[in-house]
């Protein structure tokens, strides 16, 4: 594990702990599910890459965590994405308990702000902590790609829900 990530976090995003990628808006070169892969990405095509946009807005996914939580530490990877990586991303939350993964995508919208825009670099392991919302326990995630790009791999990382 990073030193960026303290021992006592799960990866509460993670394919082996339940996690899922649901939804997209556009996978026009990779698959949303080769986000919440373990490792770093072999290449470009080992992540999630969207064509370039040539009409106004961005691109998104949603993710569902493997188990409800306090995410505390993300990790953004844009490994091999040199001429393709988001120039930003902000990630919205939401709270969402039982099976409700139906019409995630308009509903979406008007979740939580978990993560303000943040710029992001070519070919390299994002860490945010301090930049991170209090917004209690999380479900579900939509991560927003600004305006357009890739990403190799995303892990959210907190304390799971007490049962």
């Amino acid at each position: 594990m990073s030193p960026e990530i303290p021992d006592n976090l799960l990866e509460l995003s993670s394919n082996e702990n339940g996690g899922k990628a649901l939804e997209c808006n556009d996978a026009h070169y990779g698959s949303i599910h080769n986000l919440l892969k373990s490792g770093r990405g072999r290449d470009m095509g080992d992540g999630w890459e969207t064509r370039r946009r040539r009409e106004p807005g961005y691109d998104w996914v949603i993710i569902k965590l493997g188990q409800a939580g306090i995410i505390e530490v993300i990790e953004i990877d844009t490994a091999h994405f040199k001429g393709n990586f988001p120039h930003q991303l902000s990630i919205n939350s939401a709270y969402l308990p039982g099976d409700c993964d139906e019409n995630l995508a308009p509903r979406s919208l008007y979740w939580d702000e978990l993560l303000a825009p943040q710029t992001l670099q070519m070919d390299h392991q994002h860490f945010f902590k301090a930049e991170i919302a209090e917004t209690g326990l999380v479900t579900h995630l939509r991560i927003n790609i600004h305006p357009d790009g890739g990403l190799s791999r995303v892990r959210f990382f907190g304390n799971p829900a007490k049962s």
